[in-house]
């Protein structure tokens, strides 16, 4: 496959789970923000959103100060952020059009039609009227692209490339969100006796887990009420739990290897071998002896690596070589 080809379709995936992952970030803060809590605590919630995606200084620089209704609008509709929802729709879609003759028509139109229905909701200021609503839409119009490119793409090397892009961001996101909410939470919350603050410890918890859709996951697994260390290791280390870092590495592993194929160059080489460690690391972790070590630098390291083996993919299949 041509690699301009790949990193196209390779992009396009990659935008539409930044999109879905960020409508998820934002409704589970808009649900939190509407629990009993101090000023502080909420404000900090919308803090940790903009660090989260590392757009804390574009946002002050453009804003100052930070406001529910000023953070919405700048991760949902502000077309001068690449990171917002509109900024990664419109990417997916120019992505798409740029390799429509390597997708099916039911692809490329479920692309382009979330594209406009956006674009005409932004306009008729759904946004504004029910925040909820149009997050609730965004992360549907997702789970429909990925349906329904598994039901109707031919599973071959453009399919791989596009679930890698998929996964690796999956991978990112997710552990941006584990480390930025453990730490968003004060450390009195945690074992806390008074009941007001065991009550905001539990729709803290939820809401996270309802974030990554996982609050069912949760409680068929472990039957019990809900525990950080619990939560981190759900979204961590089961290869079950479809968004976990273990589960969206053991897909671009897979992924990988498939679109590497007999190629035994040695960077492609030692792309998939720092891969597979890092999936092999997940799979024999222990949840106890990262809490132990300490979580936020397991994830600063994991994100190090996950953004490294992106770099490599890209230089290994994707940049066009200059001449």
């Amino acid at each position: 496959m041509l690699s301009r080809t790949a990193d196209h379709l390779f992009w396009m995936n990659r935008y539409t789970e930044r999109a879905e992952n960020t409508a998820r970030m934002l409704s589970v803060n808009h649900e939190t923000a509407m629990l009993p809590q101090s000023a502080a605590v909420a404000l900090l919630g919308w803090q940790s959103l903009l660090s989260i995606s590392e757009l804390l200084p574009a946002y002050t620089a453009r804003h100052g100060e930070v406001t529910p209704r000023d953070v919405m609008a700048f991760m949902v509709s502000d077309e001068n952020n690449p990171s917002s929802i509109v900024s990664c729709l419109r990417a997916a879609r120019e992505n798409a059009r740029a390799v429509r003759g390597s997708l099916t028509t039911e692809v490329w139109e479920t692309q382009n039609q979330t594209w406009l229905e956006f674009k005409r909701m932004l306009r008729l200021g759904d946004l504004e009227r029910d925040p909820a609503r149009l997050l609730e839409w965004v992360k549907h119009r997702s789970h429909l692209s990925r349906g329904v490119t598994l039901g109707t793409m031919l599973v071959d090397e453009a399919l791989h490339f596009m679930r890698l892009g998929t996964f690796l961001e999956r991978a990112d996101n997710t552990a941006r969100l584990v480390d930025v909410k453990f730490h968003a939470v004060q450390s009195e919350f945690f074992g806390n006796a008074d009941e007001k603050d065991r009550a905001y410890d539990f729709y803290h918890w939820s809401a996270i887990l309802r974030s990554v859709s996982a609050f069912e996951i949760y409680r068929k697994v472990y039957r019990d009420v809900i525990r950080p260390e619990r939560v981190a290791e759900l979204l961590i280390l089961r290869a079950d739990m479809p968004r976990s870092l273990h589960a969206s590495m053991a897909e671009v592993v897979k992924n990988l290897s498939l679109v590497a194929g007999e190629s035994a160059t040695e960077g492609i080489a030692e792309t998939r071998h720092l891969a597979g460690k890092l999936l092999a690391e997940l799979q024999y972790e222990r949840i106890d002896d990262i809490l132990a070590t300490g979580l936020h630098a397991f994830l600063t390291k994991f994100l190090e690596r996950v953004n490294d083996i992106g770099a490599r993919i890209s230089r290994d299949f994707l940049v066009p070589e200059l001449a």
